[in-house]
């Protein structure tokens, strides 16, 4: 059997980025230590931060009853609201928030003062689409389908931004219907480059493979866009978060499996998955 692991799996620059700041963080003894929601979408890390003391707050109601200390905000970002709320209560912020998501902030920043409506490509529930929401000055419009573009007067000025791991076809097939619909548009396309590059590699994979396997946390936005992908060219696709999951699903020796990973995936999973299909087949 041929095992071929997509070059693009694993962290992004973003993900390790927190994470490392977490790391740093601990070296320097700094206590209490916080996130705010999780630092990655992804459980064993998530565990692992616990274990060495780092305590995650889920809510601004949450933080208001923990001790002051180091707060550190995920790759995701907050809203304007919330940041400015944790500075009232005596966190020491650090700003983790990915650079491509802070560069969306300045967009719906500079739009609300140019006049224009946003409408966002995304998960409405997402943290970072939230949190974006959050930077807007009037309500924006999020959506994550064709269907959903909204009906405005044609002249209606606007900027269209999307979550950093969006899918990057559906969004092109917002924008051009967007286009046909309204004549002052300003289109930013904010997915972001690791993201294009990691799911137009899952496609390439799935579309050679006999089997493939996707591994990430079940709360992970891009890791589940990329089985998406990987089940559309491949119907033998596997949706695991470790190798032990994948044992639990029955997963059956083919000629070759290809593996890819999310954005919040440790190498030393990757590699756990990549070792057992190896060695039980």
């Amino acid at each position: 059997m041929e095992i071929r692991v997509a070059g693009t799996a694993g962290f992004c620059f973003g993900v390790e980025r927190a994470v490392e700041r977490v790391e740093s963080l601990l070296r320097q003894g700094k206590t209490p230590l916080y996130t705010y929601g999780p630092i990655i979408h992804n459980e064993q890390v998530v565990e692992d931060f616990a274990a060495r003391g780092v305590r995650v707050l889920h809510s601004l109601e949450e933080a208001q009853t923990a001790p002051p200390g180091t707060l550190v905000i995920r790759s995701h970002g907050v809203s304007r609201a919330e940041q400015e709320r944790m500075e009232e209560l005596g966190f020491d912020l650090e700003d983790a928030t990915c650079p491509f998501v802070k560069k969306i902030h300045h967009l719906v920043q500079q739009a609300d003062e140019d006049g224009r409506q946003v409408i966002i490509t995304g998960d409405p529930r997402h943290p970072e689409v939230r949190a974006i929401t959050g930077w807007c000055g009037q309500t924006p419009f999020v959506i994550g389908e064709e269907a959903e573009i909204p009906d405005l007067p044609a002249d209606t000025p606007l900027l269209l931004v999307s979550q950093t791991t969006f899918m990057l076809e559906k969004f092109q097939k917002i924008v051009e219907n967007i286009k046909k619909k309204y004549y002052n548009v300003s289109v930013v396309n904010t997915i972001c480059h690791a993201t294009q590059k990691r799911q137009q590699e899952a496609e390439e994979l799935a579309a050679a493979a006999d089997a493939m396997i996707v591994i990430g946390g079940k709360q992970s936005s891009n890791t589940a866009k990329l089985a998406e992908i990987c089940e559309a060219h491949c119907a033998n696709t596997y949706y695991v978060q470790s190798a032990e999951d994948l044992d639990h699903q029955g997963f059956v020796p083919v000629r070759v499996v290809g593996i890819t990973a999310g954005a919040s995936t440790p190498k030393k999973i990757i590699e756990e998955v990549q070792n057992f299909v190896g060695s039980k087949f």
